[in-house]
């Protein structure tokens, strides 16, 4: 039997810095959202109940809550009977993360593509197979939204999010599912001053509609090659249109949570 300790195991755990407090008070707090199942809009106690509810100093509850209010976990209200609410993260809080990471390796916008190119697909293959009757009608209210709102670009970018974001749900999978909504925020490319002209909106929209079509008729293979020719045709109009922007290296403040 081995006497390797566990911390010897983990690849040295021990020698690790340990966690400011701040830092662990913030994840208390998460757990506590969770295992309570407290709904956005929630109020969670004033300011003078945590200090003493968590016995810590009134900057380190301070830093906590920002922490976790820049993450999009909780606002807070000012004024008279303000504090801390409840909040529900969104998918662009986590693309704002990654972007920044991005930026930090000096990554392209073209491998935010060639990671779309291998999830996109295969989340269409999985929806055909798991999606609900709701969420079927969801992808065909956004399909039917964009094509009579189609002069319009900023509902176009709204309901296109919506289309991957559904499918990505449909899936059945939560972590494809924030993956794929936050690299589709970086995928916008509109920060990088990329313009789809109504011609190409058209475009999008009958693929769209094919990849509903391959859904609904719950047949996995269709699906993942309507798809996968659907995002195939963006990167190549971005590669035609914008070659600029596909091989820049990505930035944190293309993105704006």
């Amino acid at each position: 039997m081995s006497t390797t300790s566990p911390q010897h195991r983990s690849g040295g755990r021990a020698s690790h810095r340990p966690r400011k407090t701040a830092t662990l008070l913030a994840q208390r707090i998460v757990s506590e959202i969770a295992d309570r199942h407290l709904e956005p809009g929630t109020a969670l106690p004033p300011e003078r109940e945590m200090l003493e509810e968590y016995g810590v100093a009134r900057g380190t509850l301070r830093e906590a809550l920002r922490f976790l209010e820049i993450q999009g976990v909780i606002t807070i209200k000012t004024g008279p009977g303000g504090g801390p609410i409840v909040a529900q993260p969104k998918s662009r809080h986590f693309a704002s993360i990654i972007a920044m990471l991005l930026q930090l390796t000096h990554t392209s916008f073209r491998s935010v593509l060639e990671a779309r190119n291998v999830l996109e697909p295969a989340l269409a293959r999985m929806a055909a197979t798991r999606i609900t009757d709701e969420q079927l009608a969801a992808l065909e209210e956004s399909v039917k939204a964009m094509r009579e709102n189609i002069e319009d670009s900023e509902h176009f970018l709204a309901e296109n999010e919506r289309f991957h974001a559904t499918i990505a749900e449909a899936a059945g999978n939560p972590v494809f599912s924030l993956i794929i909504s936050s690299l589709n925020w970086i995928a916008d490319a509109t920060p990088l001053s990329v313009e789809y002209p109504p011609k190409t909106r058209q475009a999008i929209c009958k693929e769209h509609s094919r990849i509903i079509k391959a859904i609904a008729a719950r047949d996995p293979d269709r699906a993942a090659a309507a798809m996968a020719v659907h995002i195939g045709d963006f990167a190549t109009y971005l590669e035609r249109n914008y070659p600029q922007v596909v091989d820049a290296p990505l930035r944190w403040d293309q993105i704006d949570p």
